[in-house]
């Protein structure tokens, strides 16, 4: 069994509403709370974090699926949507909505495209992130595939 670990520095010099940073790996930025929320609005935010987080990992996981079975791709977009709720001042990360955009190769066959959508399905519940936040928030899948002009 391989266990990775993984570190992140955080630093919040002053209130609720100043900027903060993170640092892990290759990422270091300012962090604070977003407008939507009454903050600042600087750098990314928890909640973009986490939809960052589930969407990288649903995308690599497709890819590395794709790989696998050979299925040739001529392009693999994605944008995702992190709906959160607040109500009597309790904030609720709610849902996460995938909408992967994959283009098979011009001579894509049936069985490409079948074996894609259910790639597309499996990707979802294979992703380490989706795998973590299980429970706690529902993940959608809105796959649109298509074939190379």
């Amino acid at each position: 069994m391989a266990v990775h670990s993984f570190h992140v520095k955080a630093d919040w010099p002053g209130l609720r509403n100043d900027v903060g940073t993170i640092e892990t790996g290759n990422l270091k930025t300012e962090i604070s709370i977003p407008p939507e929320m009454d903050g600042p609005g600087t750098g990314t935010n928890p909640d973009e974090m986490l939809l960052g987080a589930a969407a990288t990992c649903y995308i690599i996981t497709l890819a590395a699926m794709l790989e696998r079975s050979k299925i040739g791709k001529e392009a693999l977009t994605m944008e995702s949507e992190g709906v959160v709720d607040v109500t009597n001042g309790v904030i609720t990360y709610k849902k996460i909505i995938h909408r992967p955009k994959l283009v098979l190769k011009k001579d894509a066959s049936e069985k490409d495209f079948s074996m894609a959508g259910k790639l597309a399905e499996k990707a979802e519940s294979s992703c380490m992130i989706t795998r973590a936040i299980k429970g706690n928030v529902e993940v959608e899948l809105e796959a649109d595939i298509s074939a190379a002009e």
